[in-house]
């Protein structure tokens, strides 16, 4: 085959079948990702039978019939030519360097298409994501977070979309601290959108870092792969940070599949009267992420433990209490209090009381953790 004379001891063998179920018509990322997991691998998938496909998958005939006559095969041979040509790595969803954590997702893609260091797909790591009008106080934080984590957590990539705004803020506060980061498009590579940050690509790829797409280049655009893209971002890393955000907009998105995924998402609060952080802070409001203020928040966050008894504890300012404050921590003991129960005790509405652990938080002397409980710090 073409496959097998041409690209054989390029990169890596990688399985024509991966790339191929790709192609095959309304067959879908589900749906060859349930396939995949039917029959094992996507080499599995060709080699099983039409009834199977029917039976085993409850496949419709038409598309089992597709993939017993390898549809998708020329395609995927053209896709692979092309790969090669333009210096694209392919990964395929039955390779050993493909993400563990997006090959758990149910919509897995099936094949990654990748500019740069395929290894740095493996390696722990944290989303950042954010609105494009990124203000001055969202740039700062984006700084701060990314070389706080940095400093903790050394081997943690840095994940973002490489848009505009806080995408971009992130990927670069990772260069400039010396982390490594990964872009994730929603365009085929070799090029990235936006073209302007072509630039900017290439400086990740130079530090050990990567430009990641799921779509071939026989794609057809339609403006319509944002949102399938956030998935990804979401699925790649062990938590989704964001960082600004308005009351709408994809990187709300991305935590959504983040929280679906069973990932920690965090968020960075901000002014109440800012738009720029509504989204950020109804998150918050809803107990769907945690607050995050520092790196080390992050870090702690996820339960990682990379470089944390040798850096010294990322110091937090501790505001001044009001009275009410005062009086509400004495509603604390030593061990973590549920939210429920710290409602009970202190006769707030549940307003009143996310607003009080809000201010707390942001004083420094009480944290949230997984399960809504919460636990005093001084």
């Amino acid at each position: 085959m073409y496959y097998q004379s041409c690209l054989l001891g390029w990169i890596k063998p990688m399985p024509l079948e991966s790339v191929a179920l790709s192609f095959v018509p309304q067959l879908g990322v589900r749906g060859a990702a349930h396939l995949v997991d039917c029959f094992g691998s996507a080499r599995g998938v060709y080699a099983a039978s039409e009834d199977e496909l029917i039976q085993r998958a409850e496949l419709r005939a038409d598309i089992a019939r597709s993939i017993t006559l390898k549809r998708g095969f020329i395609e995927a041979e053209r896709e692979l030519a092309y790969c090669k040509t333009h210096g694209v790595a392919v990964v395929g969803c039955d390779q050993v360097n493909y993400p563990a954590l997006l090959r758990e997702i149910d919509d897995f893609p099936m094949a990654l298409y990748v500019r740069g260091n395929v290894e740095a797909l493996r390696r722990p790591a944290v989303s950042f994501v954010g609105t494009r009008k990124i203000s001055s106080y969202g740039q700062r934080m984006c700084d701060q977070l990314v070389s706080q984590m940095h400093e903790v957590a050394p081997d943690a990539v840095i994940v973002s979309g490489l848009a505009y705004g806080v995408d971009g803020a992130c990927h670069r506060a990772a260069l400039a601290c010396g982390a490594v980061t990964v872009g994730v498009v929603a365009n085929a590579l070799p090029s990235v959108t936006p073209a302007v940050h072509e630039r900017l690509a290439a400086d990740m790829i130079s530090q050990g870092g990567a430009i990641v797409s799921e779509l071939h280049s026989q794609t057809k655009q339609n403006g319509r792969f944002f949102i399938p893209r956030n998935r990804i971002i979401a699925a790649l890393s062990a938590g989704v940070v964001v960082v600004e955000s308005a009351e709408s907009g994809g990187s709300l998105s991305t935590a959504a599949f983040a929280d679906g995924y069973n990932r920690s998402v965090m968020a960075v609060p901000g002014r109440a009267v800012d738009a720029n952080s509504m989204g950020c802070n109804m998150l918050i409001r809803n107990s769907k992420a945690q607050m995050v203020l520092t790196g080390r928040d992050i870090v702690e966050e996820l339960h990682w433990e990379m470089g944390l008894e040798q850096v010294p504890t990322l110091q937090r300012e501790v505001q001044p209490l009001t009275d009410d404050e005062a009086q509400f921590m004495l509603y604390f003991g030593s061990d973590p209090v549920a939210l429920d129960v710290l409602q009970v005790r202190s006769g707030l509405s549940s307003g009143e009381l996310s607003l009080m652990l809000m201010n707390l938080e942001l004083s420094g002397v009480v944290r949230q953790l997984p399960g809504k409980m919460y636990e005093k710090l001084i």
